[in-house]
This record gives structure tokens, sequence and C-alpha cells, in this order.
């Protein structure tokens, strides 16, 4: 009988001990976000499960083996990019054990992830975006959503960091923000002239009003004078595309991919682009050099005598 993967929380043990070191070297070293180290913990958490019950749960029970039979077991219920990922954690795990001296071999770096399909993202085209931004109404929401995806689709910023932004990391005379993103990692990206117009007439009328004479260093609020959250900057990009006549699929991210497509259509470099979005590597980036390879197919079909 197959060994199956059970969701229960497993005793804590050796196990559990040493992989609290390692969330806090991922942590404090690394630097990398709560929200990874979730998904990390969780693909650990049933790695340790499947040891307890398999009666490996000692350092010299985790053999390329016993792993081997744990990604065996867990594979039958996951997609190829979460088995990549449980992968990456117990092999960071191992390596971690490593460096620190407590296992001997890294035999399991020879194991290799299963090939990951990387999704075109949906972008709009530089028409639409123009469209999109023509919905907002003159009232003092309208002209806060008008400055909020001026300023989005300018940046090219995460939702998080978006509704994260302050008023002290705007500098308006040289017309760029300052983001501190994953990992903590600080840069510069700069926002046009569209934006910076809209921006302004947002934080001299409307915010002024949503405040109701509160104090808050956030620069973009909700009715009630609060910052706002992700889930609204959501609500609201989908009412607006919706009144464009947009499809349902788009995102907050989708401005940040329309944002990438259309500088690399334009002529910008892959690496300025990479810095402008806060991408750690340059091979996230390179899907846009894929979107910007259709964009040119698509005009040579269009436009050339023998297309």
């Amino acid at each position: 009988m197959n060994t199956s993967i059970e969701n229960d929380a497993p005793k804590r043990g050796i196990l559990e001990e040493l992989a609290e070191r390692y969330f806090d070297f991922l942590r404090v070293e690394k630097g990398l976000s709560t929200l990874t180290l979730r998904a990390y913990e969780a693909d650990l958490t049933k790695y340790f499960t499947f040891m307890h019950q398999t009666g490996k749960d000692s350092l010299s029970g985790m053999s390329i083996e016993s792993t081997l039979a744990f990604l065996e077991a867990s594979e039958r219920r996951k997609s190829p990019s979460s088995r990549a990922r449980t992968l990456s954690a117990v092999k960071g795990f191992h390596r971690f054990l490593y460096h620190e001296g407590t296992v001997g071999s890294l035999e399991i770096e020879t194991l290799s992830a299963p090939k990951v399909l990387r999704r075109i993202p949906f972008v709009l085209t530089q028409h639409e975006i123009e469209k999109l931004l023509d919905q907002p109404d003159e009232s003092v929401l309208g002209v806060r959503d008008r400055a909020l995806l001026e300023v989005d689709y300018s940046t090219g910023l995460r939702a998080s960091e978006l509704c994260g932004l302050k008023l002290e990391h705007i500098d308006a005379e040289r017309r760029f923000v300052r983001i501190r993103g994953k990992g903590g990692k600080e840069r510069i990206v700069p926002y046009g002239r569209s934006a910076a117009s809209s921006l302004r007439r947002y934080l001299e009328s409307s915010r002024p009003m949503l405040l109701k004479q509160r104090i808050s260093s956030f620069v973009f609020l909700n009715y009630a004078g609060t910052p706002l959250s992700r889930v609204s900057f959501w609500k609201l990009l989908r009412k607006h595309a919706a009144s464009a006549g947009f499809p349902g699929a788009i995102s907050p991210h989708t401005l940040r991919h329309s944002f990438a497509t259309h500088l690399i259509e334009g002529g910008a470099d892959l690496r300025v682009v990479q810095e402008l979005l806060g991408h750690s590597s340059i091979a996230t980036t390179q899907i846009y050099t894929k979107l910007d390879m259709d964009y040119l197919l698509e005009v040579h079909r269009t436009f050339h005598p023998r297309g």
C-alpha cells in the first residue's frame, strides 16, 4: 500500500526544531516574504508528516530514497508548479543542514524539478489603457481612482506596493517614488507627466476630503479615510474595467504586465525593465520579450505586403 500524505500536523521532533532554524535563516539572511515562507512551511510540514508516518523521523532517515518516496506520494495531487516549489523547499532545507554541518551529503541536489510552462500574462493595449483611465468620473472617489490607475500604469507597482505608498515615498519635483519591495530591496521608480497631474489633483482636492481632518501618511485612502486595501483596489479596477467593456479577468497585475510590455514594445532595455519591476532575476522579466515577439509578428503579418 502506498503511503499517502495527511494534513494532520506531525508530532514535534528534531526535524521541526531544525526547520525553525531554517526559517529564521530564510527570514533574516535571505529576506523571503511572509507568503513564501508560509508556502515553504506548508511543504515541509507535509514532508515531515510523511517521514513520521514512515518511521524516518531522524536525520539518518532523510535519504534520497525517502525523499523520492515523498515526492512520488505528493505529486499525484499537485500541479507541476506546486511540485517544483515543494522540491525547492525540501532541497533548500537539506542544503541548509549541509552547510550547518548537520548532514554530510547533498545527494538530493541531483533531483531536478518538473518543467513548468510559464504562462504569458494578459495585457491591455495602449488604446485599451487609455479607455480604462477615462472611466473614473469627477467625484471625490473618481479623482482618486484616476490617480490610482495612472500611477499604477506609470510605475508598474505591485498592488501591495501601491496601497502601501506613503507621502514620504514620493518625490513630486523629480517625479519618482521610492519603493521597498520583496525581500526589503529598495528601488526608485519614475512616473510620467500624466500620472503626476492626476496625482497632484487628487492630493490637493480629493484626499483632504477623504481624510475628514484625520491624519494619515498613506497616499491612497478609502471613503473612511483609512488606507486603501488591495481587495478594494482590485474591486474598483474590476468596476472600471467592466464599464470600459473589458473582461472580468483584469486584475492589478494586468496593469503591471501592461506597463512592462509597453516599455519593451517602445524599445526599453530588458535590464531597465527588470529594475523598474523589482525582479531579482532577469529570467522573470524575460517573459515580456515573448510578448514583444508576438507583437512584432502581428505587426509584420498585418503590414508587410507578403505577410
